[in-house]
């Protein structure tokens, strides 16, 4: 292998280990840390440049979110409040309401079967 060929491979191998570190350490943004930065740039106190350095974000995030949150108020305006059928509360409720369905199944079996035992004394 010549000197040039090595430094090339050398080189791919550094560019590669580097976009790993900043894939691995890359901040992750609440969906409040989201809201609270995309109403900022609708305030226009900074520039979306300026607020993008400020928070380490790239442009095209922010635009991201800013469509996300625009689409989310016009669901929620025009009254699609659906919600996430994978979310843990909807679960929850789901076997909640298995569970209930279950009891209420037994009682009326046991009403049953004590209204026919009492029409058997009469």
């Amino acid at each position: 292998m010549t000197s040039k060929t090595t430094s090339k491979t050398s080189k791919s191998g550094t560019e590669k280990l580097i976009k790993e570190i900043r894939r691995q350490t890359q901040k992750v943004y609440s969906s409040e840390q989201k809201i609270l930065i995309v109403m900022e740039g609708m305030r226009a106190d900074l520039s979306i440049a300026e607020l993008c350095r400020k928070y380490g974000i790239s442009q095209p995030t922010y635009y991201k979110w800013s469509k996300e949150f625009v689409e989310a108020g016009k669901k929620r305006l025009s009254g699609d409040e659906t919600r996430e059928a994978t979310s843990d509360e909807v679960n929850d409720l789901r076997k909640e309401n298995t569970r209930l369905k279950e009891s209420l199944a037994d009682l009326v079996i046991r009403y049953d079967i004590v209204k026919k035992s009492l029409a058997l004394l009469d």
